[in-house]
């Protein structure tokens, strides 16, 4: 019979020995970190994400996979169908975004107008 020696001799040879939680398989390591999560929500200790930070985890996390080569890539119609998604979700929260009102979108354009005006005086 082999020894846990043997058995994780790649681990080692690496220079990083997997003991412990390391060791578990992926399955049983999620869920233990689910039973951890719910206790924490349960007591009332789990940190709460306000919008910027859940908007910065997701910049970090996006990064990180398109750097990896793990992110997904959308075809055309993909992102049409979560923009959709998007835009209904927004309209049944019943909040309008400034960018919604055809007011707004006017004064928008007439900005960019103006922006674009000024820059060319420049040169």
């Amino acid at each position: 019979m082999a020894s846990n020696r043997e058995k994780n001799g790649d681990a080692r040879s690496s220079g990083q020995s997997k003991r412990g939680f390391a060791s578990m398989d992926e399955g049983k390591q999620r869920a233990i970190a689910s039973q951890g999560g719910k206790a924490a929500h349960a007591k009332g200790t789990a940190h709460q994400f306000d919008s910027e930070e859940a908007r910065e985890a997701g910049r970090k996390g996006g990064k990180a996979a398109h750097e990896k080569g793990t992110a997904h890539e959308f075809d055309s119609e993909e992102a049409r169908e979560a923009g959709r998604k998007g835009g209904e979700a927004r309209g049944k929260s019943g909040s309008r975004d400034d960018y919604s009102s055809s007011s707004t979108q006017g004064r928008t354009l007439e900005r960019r107008a103006k922006a674009g005006s000024q820059s060319h005086k420049n040169h």
